[in-house]
């Protein structure tokens, strides 16, 4: 693997660092929020790595991308079809459809899985613990760190990673997931990422990662830094802040508060960790991802008097729609069955007072489908309600909320056109 080459490595990326080539392709850095156990318990999360001019044959073999592809992302996983690294395309992986016009506006744990299953069914890939290779954005909030890297870069690392050995080898300790993004973004800048002895006790994680990057760009322009959040679709769970190791120890284990209170020494090394790293936020400064152009797409977050605003839009819309709905929204789309049409975007399939309705969950097929403006004007709602929570920064950018306000308006007219009609 990587380590095994290391001096190599280094020397090679020393020596890309001084060609006066122009930069224009990219490597980042993703730093995901933990959730589910990992959220309740360790809260370390996960750390992959997207390389926007790196594409993949297979999962386990890379090339070069084509016009119109937009890279992989790749990281180290444990017991996944007994490899050590897996390459997933960008979209699938964030969202487990193929293109960004697929990508749902809302969704519960039901779709999540139609997806999962769907998208790898298509690769051919049945290991019960792949879910963790698409639809990630389901699950948590990501940060990305995007830093600048050259095509001859990305041309030696396709060959190295393609031509060594790649085994399942991970260790927590030593052989992590944090460990393998390390390697990654070390071989285009050398030392980039280092760990932290006194906040994590010499173990890689998630966070040590970011914050050494992020640290590295203060001090070294030529990296052209450039932070990103990449939002959690609305519907599930929100996932949790990532945290490092003593951290974790001491905000999740409630029972060792007292070993705080009664021993200086820990109290110290906890002070300590706290200034090395614990007030990092990886929100700070952050554009927000959009799908629908990976590459250049970051656009500025949603600011608090913009939020406000909305906030205050939709209460009204609200208001205006106080009368309740017969059967519940939330209810049938708890019934429905989930499924795709023939654009390949997906769509709930629901009995609606003994018709067959269809409501469909991207932008576009939700409005040429079957469903009532009522059923999506009530997406809408919901998927707003999630947008417009208070965040800082706020986890929705203004394009965004736009496009989305736009669809509930139409919902709304179409909606107050029926009544007209029928009265």
């Amino acid at each position: 693997m990587l380590n095994t080459a290391k001096p190599f490595l280094i020397c090679v990326a020393a020596l890309f660092a001084c060609l006066p080539t122009r930069l224009h392709a990219q490597a980042t850095l993703l730093l995901e929020e933990p959730y589910s156990y990992d959220g309740t318990f360790a809260g370390t999360g996960h750390s992959a790595v997207y390389l926007s001019r790196v594409c993949a044959e297979f999962a386990t073999v890379l090339r070069r991308c084509q016009p119109r592809e937009n890279g992989v992302v790749i990281s180290r996983y444990h017991g996944i079809a007994g490899r050590d690294w897996i390459a997933v395309p960008l979209i699938p992986y964030l969202y487990a459809v193929n293109t960004a016009e697929e990508i749902p506006l809302f969704a519960d744990e039901k779709l999540v899985k139609f997806l999962r299953h769907n998208y790898l069914e298509s690769i051919g890939i049945r290991d019960s613990a792949a879910y963790e290779l698409a639809g990630s954005a389901y699950d948590r909030t990501t940060y990305g760190f995007r830093i600048a890297t050259r095509p001859e870069q990305d041309d030696e690392l396709i060959r190295i990673l393609n031509s060594s050995p790649n085994s399942e080898s991970y260790e927590v300790i030593k052989r992590n997931c944090a460990d393998f993004a390390k390697q990654i973004i070390n071989f285009y800048y050398p030392k980039a990422i280092h760990r932290s002895i006194i906040a994590d006790l010499g173990i890689m994680t998630p966070k040590q990662s970011a914050k050494a990057l992020v640290r590295t760009g203060k001090h070294h322009p030529e990296l052209q830094l450039t932070t990103f959040i990449i939002p959690q679709v609305p519907g599930l769970k929100r996932s949790k802040p990532v945290h490092g190791i003593i951290e974790s120890v001491v905000l999740a284990k409630k029972y060792v508060t007292p070993v705080l209170l009664f021993h200086p020494l820990v109290v110290g090394t906890v002070e300590t960790a706290y200034w090395a790293g614990w007030r990092f936020s990886p929100a700070k400064g952050a554009l927000i991802f959009d799908a629908g152009d990976p590459l250049k797409g970051l656009e500025p977050p949603l600011t608090g008097a913009e939020r406000h605003s909305y906030e205050r839009s939709l209460a009204a819309l609200k208001r205006e729609d106080a009368e309740p709905r017969s059967p519940n929204w939330r209810k049938l789309a708890a019934q429905a069955e989930p499924q795709l049409d023939l654009d390949g975007q997906p769509f709930l399939r629901m009995e609606v007072e003994g018709r067959d309705v269809r409501l469909g969950l991207s932008r576009s097929n939700a409005v040429r489908l079957t469903a009532s403006p009522e059923l999506v004007q009530d997406l809408m709602f919901a998927r707003l309600d999630e947008e417009l929570k208070h965040a800082k920064p706020a986890h929705a950018s203004v394009q965004q909320v736009q496009s989305d306000w736009q669809l509930l308006e139409w919902a709304a007219k179409a909606r107050q056109s029926a009544l007209t009609a029928h009265r």
